[in-house]
């Protein structure tokens, strides 16, 4: 499947090395040199020389890197988390994100280059980035520090995400 490069995305091959550039910043990446990427009519083909199950992966795989290369310096990533709790604040102090989540101490978490916080309300968390993989380990990184419970489902957790709850003690019975 072709990946359409839109206006102002600039693709350049370095031997395995492909570097994407566009109006939100710029990528590189070291691909697998078996595979063949060329490009033609403002879109990018990625083939394969054979069709063993290593050069099948592999071609999926550089694909998707090649997309997410283009769709990052073209539109950006981002991921939402949600905090849960009672007294549960997070807030900007700077380009750091402050987080109050229940320590006896708030927890300051400096932004990654090229990663940005923004924070909605008091309880919406935004990370924003062009690298699709670094955003995503980034929020993983933020949910770490207090990810949700299952007992009353207080903690930080992805937009959007299912917390399994469970029940508490039955308490004891009364005769």
């Amino acid at each position: 499947m072709p990946i359409p490069l839109p206006k102002g995305v600039e693709l350049r091959l370095e031997g395995t090395r492909a570097v994407v550039k566009g109006p939100k910043g710029e990528l590189a990446r070291d691909l697998d040199p078996d595979m063949k990427i060329e490009q033609q009519d403002g879109q990018v083909l990625v083939s394969r020389p054979t069709d063993q199950p290593r050069h099948r992966a592999l071609h999926g795989l550089t694909r998707a890197l090649l997309a997410n290369m283009v769709a990052g310096v073209s539109e950006g990533f981002s991921k939402t988390l949600e905090m849960q709790g009672v007294g549960y604040r997070a807030q900007m102090q700077g380009q750091d994100l402050v987080l109050a989540i229940g320590f006896s101490h708030p927890v300051t978490v400096p932004p990654p280059q090229d990663i940005q916080f923004e924070v909605d309300g008091t309880s919406k968390i935004i990370v924003k980035g062009i690298n699709k993989e670094q955003v995503g380990q980034v929020a993983a990184d933020v949910r770490k520090i207090r990810p949700p419970e299952p007992y009353k489902g207080k903690g930080i957790r992805y937009a959007g995400e299912y917390v399994r709850r469970k029940a508490g003690k039955a308490g004891k019975a009364t005769h």
